[in-house]
């Protein structure tokens, strides 16, 4: 069976910034699901973020619904997993160097570690390491 892949739409004001931020981020872009009005942002072999424009993003929403302003309103948080807490870090100055903002303090457990940041459209990231024993179920060290 293969593995099962995750696709989030995100609608954006400015597709071209859009890209550049998340290339600035260490991630590309795949030009077979990429147009004018769309790109396929390839986070990992099963994760992409589709950046639609929102005239492109409104043709897939049920009639009469409205996109949410993710700069004042939270619909979703997108949280991706880290090798480790300077993983973590990094992908999160990168963002922040690129254009996006900080979104939440730093939260640090000991055993789990996370980052977050909002994208140029306002959308709600977070990057978290876990150390593996606890993610195992066991007593966390420290």
């Amino acid at each position: 069976m293969a593995p099962q892949m995750i696709f989030v739409n995100l609608p954006v004001k400015d597709l071209d910034a859009s890209k550049r931020f998340y290339e600035q981020l260490g991630y590309t872009i795949n030009p077979q699901f990429s147009d004018e009005t769309a790109a396929c942002v390839v986070i990992s072999e099963t994760i992409f973020a589709m950046l639609l424009t929102e005239e492109k993003f409104l043709t897939f929403t049920a009639p009469g619904k409205q996109i949410s302003d993710a700069t004042k309103n939270t619909e979703v948080l997108i949280t991706l997993s880290a090798e480790s807490r300077e993983k973590a870090d990094e992908l999160a100055e990168r963002a922040l160097a690129a254009g996006g903002s900080p979104a939440k303090e730093t939260m640090d457990l000991g055993f789990m570690y996370g980052r977050s940041f909002a994208d140029l459209d306002g959308h709600h990231w977070e990057v978290f390491w876990m150390d593996p024993a606890a993610a195992q179920g066991e007593a966390p060290q420290g």
